[in-house]
């Protein structure tokens, strides 16, 4: 495993959630979870959650480059090249995280738009970081 590499990708996933609940789909994403901007909101007490986020994501990155150092040591998959990394983050994405978060849409009644918007977004992240693990 190459700790720079999963470094990095859990960098991309980071950006990749930021530019989603930030700048490009902010608005609608606030919109979605019920959230009202007081305007009062600082970026220095955002910092303890994004750097949550951030273990989070390199952990992520971590069991993802072991499940893809696991393929890819099969004649199965074939050659490594960077695209099957988005391709097994999707498998990933479909079998664990869609599965586990329908859970807070079944029986906690959470907005399926929101849990949509939300499952987009994880899959764009996990994409991004298969695609950074694998080209790397």
């Amino acid at each position: 495993m190459n700790i720079v590499a999963i470094l990095v990708s859990a960098g991309v996933a980071f950006i990749v959630g930021f530019l989603l609940h930030g700048p490009l789909g902010g608005k609608t994403w606030m919109r979605l979870a019920n959230i009202r901007p007081t305007g009062n909101e600082k970026f220095s007490d955002m910092v303890p959650q994004m750097i949550w986020n951030y273990i989070a994501n390199v952990i992520t990155a971590f069991v993802m480059s072991g499940v893809l150092w696991m393929a890819f040591s099969t004649e199965a998959m074939g050659e490594l090249v960077w695209y099957k990394g988005p391709i097994v983050a999707f498998w990933m994405w479909l079998g664990f995280h869609i599965t586990a978060t329908s859970m807070d849409v079944i029986w906690m009644k959470r907005s399926w738009k929101l849990w949509a918007y939300d499952g987009f977004s994880a899959l764009l992240s996990l994409m991004a970081m298969g695609a950074v693990l694998t080209a790397w």
